[in-house]
């Protein structure tokens, strides 16, 4: 079933299309919905759509993201072959009219038709993400606008670094897309009735309580209610838990430093080790290798 067309964005007011958004959920809330997102939690995006906080300007990776957009765009159909048409309109989904999507275009698949076309720009610290698909907020997004528009895939392309262009075909998951809808009806409703979801142990919403509560009133003491003996409980044996995997960890590293020596990479079968100088200091990662590499490096099939 088509998408419903609300507006045509092109040219449309920046005020207009923010109030246009909070009428709905768009395919970047999705990944604050299922709360995986590292920086905003679901109950700031709930004060967003309920209109008790500011909209908030996206930052400089956003920024170059959107002025990188139609190079991104034109390098795909260089590559490729395949035209991109942009896309400048909000759509509304007529089974679930609260998932709205905004997308950057559409293109043909030679196999499945009409697919939506995806452009980003990514930092080169986050390369491993895309090594052998695309990052898991990502994948929410594509899969929430493949929700909206009925269409079977997702062309993902993407400028890492600035010196790195990769491309990938994701298919549609009926799977992830039912539970993306359950979560996201389950969200709405929060902003229907007015009641916000619970805080949750993301560092989004670990920033959000400091932000809202920076200053505490001199002097001041409420009575907790019961439900703050479980939580006590909970931070005094996670914190000990947390000193012993913190040692465990660090004596791992040690160990691993001391084989490395002078040396800058170790590798195993299935990983790598780096300790590389930067600026007057060691930097030490461990990576997981690809699994087509570690399959080689093992003699085992892919």
């Amino acid at each position: 079933m088509s998408p419903i067309i609300i507006v045509s964005t092109e040219n449309l007011p920046y005020t207009e299309w923010l109030k246009l958004r909070r009428r709905g959920i768009g395919g970047s809330d999705a990944s604050v919905v299922c709360g995986i997102n590292k920086w905003k939690s679901p109950i700031e995006l709930w004060l967003d759509k309920t209109g008790q906080i500011p909209h908030q300007e996206a930052g400089e990776s956003a920024y170059w993201g959107t002025q990188l957009e139609p190079f991104v765009r034109a390098e795909f159909t260089k590559r490729t072959g395949i035209e991109v048409i942009p896309h400048n309109k909000l759509l509304q989904s007529v089974e679930h009219p609260f998932m709205l999507a905004n997308l950057d275009g559409t293109c043909i698949h030679p196999d499945l038709g009409e697919c939506v076309f995806e452009a980003k720009t990514s930092s080169a610290y986050r390369i491993s993400e895309w090594e052998e698909t695309i990052p898991d907020e990502y994948m929410l997004q594509i899969q929430h606008y493949m929700s909206v528009t009925g269409f079977p895939g997702v062309y993902v392309a993407v400028l890492i670094g600035g010196n790195t262009f990769k491309w990938y075909f994701i298919e549609r998951d009926e799977e992830l897309i039912s539970m993306l809808i359950e979560l996201e009806s389950e969200f709405w409703e929060h902003v229907q009735n007015g009641i916000p979801p619970e805080i949750d142990g993301s560092e989004a919403s670990a920033k959000f309580i400091n932000e809202k509560f920076p200053n505490s009133l001199p002097h001041s003491k409420i009575a907790l209610p019961a439900k703050a003996m479980e939580y006590i409980q909970d931070h005094i044996i996670f914190s000990e838990k947390v000193k012993e995997f913190t040692a465990q960890k660090q004596l791992a590293e040690n160990r691993l430093k001391q084989m490395l020596g002078d040396n800058e990479i170790g590798e195993t079968q299935t990983h790598i080790v780096l300790w590389k100088s930067n600026n007057k200091c060691r930097r030490f990662v461990i990576r997981v290798l690809p699994v087509s590499a570690a399959c080689r490096r093992t003699g085992q099939p892919d």
